[in-house]
């Protein structure tokens, strides 16, 4: 089971010292006495529930690949992790904001949603839950900068303007002796952001953190909870004192239809991430990972992520980054 730590612990220094500890050795924790309200948190489980269930035809009209921006609906097997096909529907939602005239690169990303004509009110509960959630996330962020011997405001200028990404995520059903399909609800992968606080359904399955040693440890929703896990830009910005840890979504036969709501806390997409200086000035330790480098500005790092995982979005706004990564 993920460690558990309570977000009012934290104004205390044993809490945060725990927090530190935490993050060093397992990056998951279970979240407790954050402060959103149950209805808040009900309110945005019924209305994914409502949008995945509209026909098919209405969630296909604000497709992804119609935006630039990387913002809509994908259909069951939409998104790619490390190349391979995932077994999910969603839909994504960021800042809305007018779009930057002749962005490029990782600007490209700033601009406005889809929403679906068919469920208004699907906007006015994002918009409330994000609220709730942005709250939660700029204490928490505090608090680490405190963890780690900084002021809690160490990270303020870098978020002037979050790019923050959020995902509504349904993972069907799949029966007992269902063929054809794979086990990867989300292939192994870690977050382009700085930290994320995730909200699934209470008696799910299918969450797994990578361990130290390789096994895989089961993270299974608890009462009352987020679960929250640190991103690549926290081990940028700690000099790979903290190690964003890899993590996947399995659906294995006979697992139920569950709704998964991960919210990615992430700074300006031009912001070049601080770096906490190290108390014994050591050389930095970020993860050298050839297929997967790690860039100081979140924007580069997101567009990095954003394009693998959407090449039809690539292709058809961006020719010259198909050109570029081939």
């Amino acid at each position: 089971m993920l460690p558990l730590i309570s977000l009012t612990d934290l104004e205390t220094a044993g809490g945060r010292a725990h927090l530190a500890e935490v993050s060093r050795t397992v990056g998951f924790f279970y979240l407790t006495d954050h402060g959103v309200p149950d209805a808040v948190q009900q309110q945005m489980v019924d209305v994914a529930g409502r949008f995945f269930a509209l026909p098919q035809a209405d969630k296909d009209a604000i497709a992804m690949v119609n935006s630039p921006h990387f913002r809509g609906y994908n259909r069951l097997g939409g998104e790619l992790t490390n190349g391979r096909v995932d077994r999910r529907e969603q839909i994504d939602i960021a800042p809305d904001r007018d779009p930057i005239p002749d962005a490029v690169g990782p600007m490209r990303l700033q601009g406005r949603n889809q929403w679906p004509a068919a469920l208004p009110e699907l906007r006015t509960v994002v918009v409330e839950y994000q609220h709730e959630l942005a709250r939660v996330s700029r204490t928490l962020l505090g608090r680490w900068a405190e963890a780690l011997g900084a002021r809690s405001d160490f990270f303020d200028d870098a978020f002037a303007l979050p790019a923050t990404l959020m995902k509504v995520v349904r993972y069907p059903a799949r029966p007992v002796g269902e063929d054809g399909f794979t086990d990867q609800g989300v292939g192994a992968h870690k977050d382009s952001g700085v930290l994320t606080v995730l909200l699934a359904q209470e008696g799910s399955s299918g969450l797994q953190v990578e361990r130290t040693d390789g096994a895989w440890l089961e993270a299974t929703p608890q009462p009352g909870t987020f679960i929250v896990n640190i991103g690549e830009m926290l081990e940028v910005a700690t000099d790979g004192r903290l190690v964003a840890t890899r993590h996947r979504v399995v659906t294995p036969p006979g697992a139920p239809e569950r709704l998964s709501i991960p919210y990615f806390y992430a700074p300006s997409l031009d912001a070049v991430m601080p770096r906490i200086p190290t108390r014994d000035g050591g050389p930095s330790r970020i993860t050298d990972d050839p297929d997967n480098p790690l860039f100081d500005s979140y924007g580069q790092n997101t567009w990095k992520s954003r394009t693998r995982a959407h090449p039809d979005v690539v292709e058809r706004w961006y020719p010259d980054e198909v050109v570029a990564r081939a």
